[in-house]
């Protein structure tokens, strides 16, 4: 099976992530934070280790680690968090998961908030004249963006944006699900207020850990509670970060796969695995440039991407295709990738693309069975 949906999550993952997560329930398995036994306090310096790592990999300053067991729940903590304390006007760039989407659309339809897409245009590019137009008529609140789209790689203007937004007091949020570890961000400036982190895409971590970052003087509303291992008494939830925002029990197995990750990422650099992810989507624009009923979607020479390239097939829908690519043994990703909003901008709503993900580990094998189920497809169209 050749393996093009490394959007969705990174596979394979590298090899000490799959050794430490079996070590560590072969070894320790303790539970931070709930005992002081030493099985308990290693898992402790397990996730100090980590939160340290993953400051390390996103330059995140002085920027508290929250973990969450999944990239939209830490997104519906800060978004929902952010709306609690009074947010009304909310930008968003086109390009936005229906993990952003949804939890603003929840609030729109109660009136709560107005949402407002950055202009952007055809050619992907952030009007920056026009967005600062836009704050003037529309003083911003909160402004969420994707650092890079999940349908097709585009890396957005990012610290552009969010230097603007902080001119008009702006509260700042960028999704890194699909870029941390693989696209730099200073996380730690002062213009960045939020940053969330998928810990099973290009961090190359397991399922099951996510997180985000924060500014430890922000005063973010809990919108989760529970137990917390730590003044258990309190029948509010603890004021000390991280415990006010990770309750439960966290994925400690989850936490040591991907802080093998992390160990993994620091040893070969973020600016390496986006050269090899640079010259796997060339490698595909190239390879289905040869192909008549091919037509690449949201490529732009104005524009900076990711291994990402999302196509459409003449006289085929998306999920068809998706269903043919499988019979000839290569696994994508099709439809709307959960992005209708990008869909709607990129004018493939509401069938979709068929999208074609890579990593690090993409082979020379993986091209040659695409090629070959390319090849099968274009002599029995």
């Amino acid at each position: 099976m050749a393996y093009f949906d490394n959007a969705a999550t990174t596979f394979p993952k590298p090899e000490e992530v799959y050794r430490k997560m079996d070590e560590f329930y072969r070894l320790s398995g303790g539970s931070a934070g709930r005992g002081s036994h030493t099985l308990s306090q290693n898992t402790g310096a397990l996730l100090r280790d980590t939160r340290e790592r993953i400051g390390r990999v996103l330059d995140a300053g002085a920027k508290q680690v929250i973990f969450t067991a999944t990239a939209t729940i830490a997104l519906n903590m800060v978004i929902q968090g952010v709306i609690e304390k009074g947010a009304r006007t909310v930008y968003i760039s086109p390009f936005e998961h229906n993990a952003v989407t949804r939890v603003l659309h929840s609030f729109e339809e109660k009136a709560q908030i107005h949402v407002i897409q950055l202009k952007t245009s055809d050619d992907l590019v952030y009007d920056m004249e026009g967005i600062r137009y836009q704050f003037e008529k529309e003083r911003p609140d909160l402004v969420i963006m994707s650092h890079v789209s999940n349908v097709i790689g585009l890396i957005s203007p990012v610290a552009e944006v969010f230097r603007l937004a902080k001119g008009y007091g702006a509260t700042t949020v960028v999704d890194m699900a699909q870029s941390a570890g693989l696209v730099k961000l200073a996380v730690g400036q002062e213009t960045v207020d939020f940053a969330v982190f998928a810990g099973h895409k290009t961090l190359y971590g397991p399922t099951g850990i996510s997180g985000f970052l924060m500014k430890p003087s922000f005063d973010l509303p809990p919108v989760l509670f529970g137990g917390t291992g730590y003044d258990s008494a309190n029948q509010n939830m603890p004021d000390s970060l991280p415990e006010r925002y990770e309750m439960g029990t966290l994925n400690t197995s989850g936490i040591a796969g991907l802080n093998a990750a992390l160990c993994w990422i620091e040893e070969v650099g973020s600016e390496k695995l986006l050269e090899v992810e640079v010259r796997n989507r060339q490698r595909l624009i190239d390879l289905f440039e040869r192909y008549w009923f091919l037509r690449v979607v949201g490529n732009s020479a104005a524009a900076r991407f990711t291994g990402i390239v999302s196509c459409v097939m003449d006289g085929i829908s998306s999920d068809s295709a998706g269903q043919v690519f499988d019979q000839q043994g290569i696994s994508v990703r099709t439809g709307l990738q959960c992005a209708p909003l990008a869909h709607q901008f990129l004018r493939t709503f509401p069938a979709g693309t068929i999208r074609f993900s890579t990593s690090f580990f993409t082979s020379e094998a993986d091209y040659e069975e695409l090629q070959n189920a390319l090849d099968y497809i274009a002599e029995n169209l």
